[in-house]
């Protein structure tokens, strides 16, 4: 295993804009996904191209598109993006392939500093403390949000602590949050969960909150494959429970949108999900039958499943354009404009700006945020991380449905992983 980031005292950017006048006159080029954030940063643009001469295109488009058009430009002679928004389940094939500049010189000589940025954001992306492919974008760690009205719920209080013996009360571990997820189903109001239970990134993802959350791993410190444990175990049986005791009609073939839309309109008691999606759901115009009613924690257990995108720079591309990439990078996340960002709804990458005063009166929930990201952690990052997601997402779903037992689609799972990454 790679040396993991810790930190990188480079002294807070004395030259933020070093070299623009080398850059003035070029246009980078960006395959951005087509989300909010995007259009936050786009909203942003002339601002940056007033202050250093430098032109930002992006080109959006949907996530299912970005991989092969990235790859097509990587490994031509001359990519047409010059400016890249990587994914971290591309942080291990990007690299090892040797499509990506090396940043670390560029901040070293520019005095950019890294350390405002949380090191799970620097870990995810294969930043280590010899090599820095990416710097940190966004992120979208998960946790869990739930209704604290159905919480306070005297009757339901009342009902639980008959039922269990025990109070009503935000879950602390796995099998608290199931159990309470499978209670609230039970009472027929609503459902317990909103799973995202389609086989792939979907439940791949949901499912690796469930794993961490009861203390397994994918993988160990030696990067042995460590999925088939007694942890491992634990997590695929409680999540079978929960999708098929506590989630919604339909949940294995569900996706983020299915959750979205359930939490939303008050049909389901919680979800586990990515954190930005709080101020979407606690939203008087867009959610008024549960805004004001849902808050966010780190998931049950200490851990979620941490994810999100990075900024890097083509190496097939002229020097030129890869000075004026750093400018726009070091730019992009220096406070001030993270700070403007945050705003608007951006996830933050800099601890900076989750304790920022201005922030935090705007969503007060962001202090829960950081949390959530500081403790999350990521899915293996390697050549075939996304294939990956496919393999693991099968087995879950085949035990979620009945169609392998626990125990056979971990292995499984396990192996698959074992072979994808011998590959």
């Amino acid at each position: 295993m790679k040396k993991t980031f810790s930190s990188l005292a480079l002294g807070i950017g004395t030259s933020l804009l070093a070299g623009t006048a080398l850059a003035d006159g070029v246009t980078l080029r960006a395959l951005m996904e087509d989300v909010p954030e995007t259009t936050i940063i786009e909203s942003m643009l002339p601002e940056f191209e007033k202050k250093t001469g430098i032109k930002v295109e992006f080109e959006k488009v949907g996530y299912g598109d970005m991989h092969d058009k990235l790859v097509a430009q990587l490994v031509s002679g001359e990519s047409d993006y010059n400016l890249l928004e990587v994914d971290f389940l591309w942080a291990g094939e990007f690299p090892a392939a040797g499509w990506l500049e090396d940043l670390k010189p560029y901040a070293e000589k520019t005095g950019f500093d890294m350390s405002a940025l949380i090191p799970s954001t620097m870990e995810l992306l294969g930043n280590t403390e010899d090599f820095m492919p990416q710097v940190p974008m966004y992120n979208y760690s998960m946790g869990l949000i739930y209704r604290t009205d159905l919480l306070n719920d005297p009757d339901l209080k009342a009902a639980y602590k008959s039922e269990t013996g025990q109070e009503l009360a935000a879950p602390k571990t796995l099998e608290e949050y199931v159990q309470i997820a499978k209670f609230m189903k039970a009472q027929g109001k609503v459902n317990g969960a909103a799973m995202q239970g389609q086989k792939g990134d979907p439940n791949a993802m949901e499912f690796s909150n469930y794993l961490f959350s009861a203390g397994g791993e994918y993988l160990d410190a030696d990067g042995k494959v460590v999925l088939a444990s007694e942890a491992g175990e634990k997590a695929l049986t409680l999540y079978k429970d929960a999708i098929n005791n506590a989630a919604q009609t339909g949940a294995l073939s569900a996706t983020l949108d299915d959750t979205m839309r359930l939490m939303c309109s008050g049909e389901a008691f919680s979800m586990v999900t990515y954190w930005w999606m709080l101020p979407q759901i606690d939203n008087a115009e867009s959610c008024p039958d549960v805004a004001g009613k849902v808050a966010l924690s780190v998931m049950p257990g200490g851990h979620g499943e941490s994810g999100g995108w990075g900024w890097g720079i083509a190496k097939n591309v002229p020097q030129e354009e890869k000075d004026a990439a750093w400018t726009f990078i070091t730019w992009v996340q220096s406070k001030d404009v993270a700070v403007a960002r945050a705003l608007q709804g951006h996830a933050p990458v800099r601890a900076d700006v989750y304790t920022d005063a201005e922030v935090l009166a705007k969503y007060p929930f962001y202090k829960d945020a950081m949390a959530v990201v500081e403790s999350g952690k990521s899915f293996p990052i390697f050549t075939y991380s996304a294939q990956y997601e496919d393999t693991l997402g099968t087995q879950v779903s085949l035990a979620a449905s009945g169609d392998a037992t626990v125990t056979d689609a971990l292995q499984a799972a396990a192996t698959g992983l074992t072979d994808l990454m011998n590959k």
